[in-house]
């Protein structure tokens, strides 16, 4: 079982104090044998590690000791969800736009307990923050999907659809919140008085809801190699197609368009034969490592 922390905050730091709380934290998470991203800012930190649980708890210890109030979720999983550690420095802890200032200015958080009979209002717009490729696979009913590539996509939506009424009740949700908070964050310091976000993202959202009483519809987009998750953290269906690096599901992998290690429907007329060959040399190398190691 590996237990698995992911944590962010918004906090203004010294680049001498960030490049020192690295230093630490890589060392401390390499010698304890934990793998998975963390990134530091003079802005804040977000991470998200997994590793033995008496190590987990260390590096828990360890931020604390450094200064860091983190918004911490912990959970459990039977699959490994990193292959190495980074440890790295960023002018952003997620990369949206440069505010010259940590994203402090923030929405008011709703509870996952009651953030269902919140946007079941009628005057309430429910946007979600994600990317296309995490809103295809689950999202919460009668959202708004913005169609964005990556986050920064976000800015252009905000500032063409949504700030013809800045006085309109919006309430928006993404995987762990941070996004929420730098984009609602922005939203208010350009004159929104109404924004809203759901507490702690998604994941909170399904560990503290319960199934049979979650309008959540679908499953959850992580980054990570256990791809997806649903109610209670416990990994959903859905793998990586490896030539898009967009989720896919067992209907997709029964595609005549898909190819294992090479494409998906999703990106079948997209790559280049050049691209689509490199991956299949690449697939080769793999089934051929696998079968070595099974006669071993």
């Amino acid at each position: 079982m590996h237990k698995i922390l992911s944590f962010y905050e918004f906090c203004d730091l010294s680049l001498d104090k960030v490049e020192n709380n690295r230093s630490k934290i890589f060392n401390t998470s390499k010698k304890d044998s934990i793998l998975g991203t963390v990134i530091l800012s003079t802005e804040g930190i977000n991470g998200t590690v997994s590793g033995p649980s008496n190590s987990i708890d260390k590096l828990n210890k360890l931020l604390k000791d450094l200064g860091y109030n983190c918004n911490t979720k912990v959970s459990e999983s039977q699959k490994k969800p990193f292959k190495r550690l980074k440890v790295k420095i960023q002018k952003e802890i997620v990369t949206f736009m440069d505010l010259g200032k940590s994203a402090k200015n923030t929405g008011t958080f709703i509870s996952p307990e009651d953030w269902d009979d919140f946007i079941s209002n009628e005057d309430v717009k429910l946007i979600d923050v994600r990317n296309f490729y995490e809103t295809v696979i689950g999202k919460f009913p009668k959202s708004i999907d913005p169609n964005t590539q990556t986050f920064t996509d976000f800015i252009n939506y905000i500032d063409e659809n949504l700030s013809v009424d800045k006085n309109q009740k919006i309430a928006m949700y993404c995987t762990g919140g941070i996004r929420c908070e730098k984009a609602s964050s922005y939203m208010k310091d350009i004159g929104f008085k109404n924004v809203f976000q759901l507490e702690g993202g998604i994941i909170n959202y399904l560990n503290s809801v319960e199934k049979e009483n979650g309008s959540w519809d679908g499953e959850c987009f992580v980054f990570d190699e256990r791809v997806s998750l649903i109610y209670n953290s416990e990994v959903g269906n859905f793998e990586l197609c490896h030539g898009c690096r967009n989720p896919i599901d067992n209907d997709d992998k029964k595609s005549i368009y898909f190819e294992e290690g090479v494409s998906c429907p999703n990106c079948i007329n997209v790559r280049s034969n050049e691209q689509n060959e490199k991956s299949r040399q690449r697939q080769a190398q793999i089934i051929f490592t696998r079968n070595r190691k099974e006669k071993l």
